[in-house]
């Protein structure tokens, strides 16, 4: 049965279903659920509606801001930014508050961990079906045999890794977080040092045995080296507030249909 949405208007303004439509190709939803897309789609253009709305209301004049060079904001975007501009204005977090904001959680702020790993990789494009099971199947074969012969982890990654670092028997050296892809990263820090994954760990390249040669954890940052980047997201998390409770005193006092506006 397909689904039917009311239509959609703020103070007598429509929101037109072809708008809406295109509106929701920038919106992820889950597979199978395009409705999710639509009403988030269908929610940020009635929030700008509202907006520009009391831009006009502002008698506000747009000012277009040239985000890179030859590359210039509409007047609408700009007559959002200039309403936000005007009317969102956060208090700044204290030191205080950004001190106790590291107080409350400081295993939040550690340096990368860092690890040194080796690997077997079979590759396959993540589109192939077909080759990603060979590759799979070609995994779990070798697996087998690092199993009964750990030591022999070195020749079988020159025999058959599509690695580069196969010529050094699948050694990565020392790599640290963000350096590898985040599926191998987590395999990673599953595995004791020593350990050898039990299954072949996919990811976007294929599959891999990996090994975990040593570990050592990133250790917490002092406060003074992490004091900037949490005190620039403590102002970010406050504009967020502050702009969400504004939309949702301007849908207090405008007439809404077919969506509520609110923050979910």
């Amino acid at each position: 049965m397909k689904q039917t949405f009311t239509d959609i208007s703020v103070n007598g303004e429509p929101i037109s279903p072809e708008l809406i439509a295109t509106e929701a190709q920038n919106h992820r939803a889950p597979k199978g659920k395009p409705g999710m897309a639509w009403m988030a789609a269908a929610r940020a253009l009635a929030v700008r509606a509202l907006i520009l709305q009391e831009a006009a209301r502002r008698g506000l004049d747009a000012v277009p801001a040239e985000l890179a060079p030859g590359l210039w904001e509409t007047e609408d975007d700009a007559l959002v930014r200039q309403v936000l501009d005007e009317a969102v204005a956060p208090e700044a977090p204290t030191p205080q508050a950004v001190r106790a904001a590291y107080d409350a959680n400081p295993e939040r702020h550690r340096a990368p961990s860092l690890y040194e790993a080796a690997h077997i990789l079979f590759a396959a494009r993540p589109d192939d079906v077909v080759a990603r099971k060979v590759a799979r199947d070609q995994a779990t074969a070798v697996l087998a045999k690092v199993k009964a012969e750990p030591k022999a982890f070195d020749a079988l990654a020159r025999d058959h890794s599509a690695c580069s670092s196969r010529a050094n028997g699948g050694r990565l050296g020392q790599i640290s977080a963000g350096d590898t892809v985040a599926e191998f990263e987590a395999a990673l820090d599953l595995l004791a040092q020593g350990e050898i994954a039990s299954e072949p760990v996919e990811s976007r390249y294929g599959f891999h045995i990996i090994r975990l040669d040593a570990m050592a954890p990133g250790q917490i940052l002092p406060f003074e080296a992490v004091e900037t980047a949490l005190r620039l997201a403590l102002e970010k998390a406050a504009w967020v507030r502050a702009s969400r409770a504004f939309v949702d005193g301007l849908a207090d006092q405008a007439e809404v249909t077919g969506i509520s506006l609110k923050a979910a």
